[in-house]
């Protein structure tokens, strides 16, 4: 099982494909399995290196709080024991944050990346999600709470679709019997990190390529978070999904795929 011991914790990832390294970095309650419908696709292009993050899936649990910056500096450990000097990088929600700190403080190590769902500084709103993400997870069984997420990250066209309809259901019955289930420590661990992220004055200091992409109709991370980060990082690139939710990625998952690779492979 490929585990590694970085920033005193061990850390889970697995690998994909060929070619330039890809470091993939999934959000809040998510392992890198997660990445399954991406990773097919560029896995024919890149080496993708997909991870749990601390907290979740069958990385080190600690007892919180977790930070952006340490995250950050488990992901550059991971990309030492790997002897990987240099990534192109990926990070959904959480894992958006983590990217920008794995930039900022090992800026040495990223050659560009994709920020997807992303915030640079939590408003009230946006803690108070967090919150209760936490309280929700605490009360609801792991079907219930799948659904809970699921409100939160898929549009009404996603509901609306008898196709994707019946997946989100699936889905739910998956949570329900999942092996390795996030313990509401790991998962409180994780919201720490993401209610206390705040680099919006740092990040004019990255000088890395960087594509910025959000979804219009994104009640959890609005769509003003990713302009404000785009508009934060020099020459960055933004690209904002029409009648598309936080999970962007799946509602538009060819397009997305594509448009991702054909950056990367210029970047």
């Amino acid at each position: 099982m490929p585990i590694i011991n970085t920033n005193g914790i061990d850390l889970y990832y697995e690998e994909r494909g060929s070619g330039d390294p890809l470091l993939l970095i999934m959000g809040i309650t998510a392992t890198g399995s997660v990445w399954e419908q991406h990773a097919a696709y560029w896995e024919k292009d890149f080496r993708c290196i997909l991870v749990d993050n601390r907290g979740v899936g069958r990385s080190a649990k600690p007892a919180g709080p977790y930070t952006s910056a340490q995250m950050a500096d488990d992901c550059a450990g991971l990309l030492e024991a790997l002897q990987i000097q240099e990534a192109r990088v990926v990070g959904c929600s959480m894992g958006s944050i983590i990217a920008q700190q794995l930039v900022l403080r090992h800026p040495e190590k990223v050659r560009s990346f994709v920020l997807m769902c992303t915030w640079a500084r939590c408003d009230n709103k946006a803690k108070a999600v967090f919150r209760h993400i936490m309280h929700c997870k605490a009360r609801l069984r792991p079907e219930e709470f799948a659904l809970f997420i699921q409100l939160l990250i898929y549009s009404k066209a996603s509901w609306d679709a008898p196709i994707m309809f019946a997946e989100l259901e699936e889905g739910r019955e998956q949570a329900a019997v999942e092996p390795h289930p996030q313990p509401l420590h790991g998962l409180e661990g994780q919201a720490a990190a993401c209610m206390t992220h705040d680099v919006l004055d740092e990040l004019s200091r990255i000088e890395v390529p960087a594509l910025v992409i959000g979804g219009m109709e994104d009640s959890f991370t609005p769509a003003w978070m990713a302009e404000e980060v785009a508009v934060a990082i020099p020459n960055a690139r933004l690209h904002l999904y029409q009648s598309s939710g936080h999970a962007f990625h799946w509602e538009n998952l060819e397009d997305f795929n594509s448009l991702v690779r054909d950056w990367l492979l210029n970047h």
